[in-house]
């Protein structure tokens, strides 16, 4: 990809935000191309087979979307504020994981079109972060969750990395699913 490309997508063809170079480019341009992959895989749908379970989970392609649009709100705050931008998990009532739950489907009113417009906000943020951080060594103490090894910390860089697996991850999800759904693929 040429560096043009690069800097288009690190800066949303924005000349009004920063541009990341170097090892920040490449964080940034591995995160698009997931993303894109988790995106395309929602195009020509209605809202309703966007919230459509094609499979024995209880994932949808809209939830999905809402999720990593979480993941990226969560964890980009957590590179500047530590865990006091995310919520104690060990202390979570159902009340509160069934709430988390909703991020995995569409919920009535929500469209496809919102989703992914809240997708897009989130990833402009998550990228103008990335460009702008001062150092990707500077670490934080992970959160109080029952899957964090105590006093495990990350770097902004492991965070980043962590957001990538996210998206690559849900994207080959969404990818099940939408073959599921009406037999369209990605690639291929």
């Amino acid at each position: 990809m040429s560096e043009t490309t690069v800097t288009q997508l690190a800066t949303h063809d924005s000349a009004h935000e920063p541009t990341a170079t170097g090892e920040r480019a490449d964080l940034l341009e591995v995160l698009a191309k997931h993303r894109q992959f988790l995106r395309f895989t929602t195009r020509d749908l209605t809202d309703e087979q966007a919230g459509r379970r094609t499979t024995v989970s209880q994932l949808c392609l809209g939830g999905l979307i809402k999720h990593v649009t979480a993941v990226e709100r969560a964890w980009a705050p957590f590179i500047l504020e530590g865990p006091s931008a995310m919520p104690d998990f060990t202390t979570m009532t159902e009340a509160d994981w069934a709430r988390r739950a909703d991020e995995f489907r569409m919920l009535p009113g929500e469209t496809l079109t919102g989703v992914l417009a809240d997708y897009a906000e989130a990833a402009r943020r998550t990228d103008e972060l990335v460009a702008t951080l001062p150092d990707l060594d500077a670490t934080q103490p992970l959160p109080k969750a029952p899957w964090s090894e105590p006093g495990a910390r990350w770097s902004a860089r492991r965070v980043l990395m962590h957001i990538i697996a996210e998206t690559a991850q849900h994207a080959g999800h969404a990818d099940i699913i939408r073959e599921s759904l009406d037999g369209a693929k990605t690639m291929g």
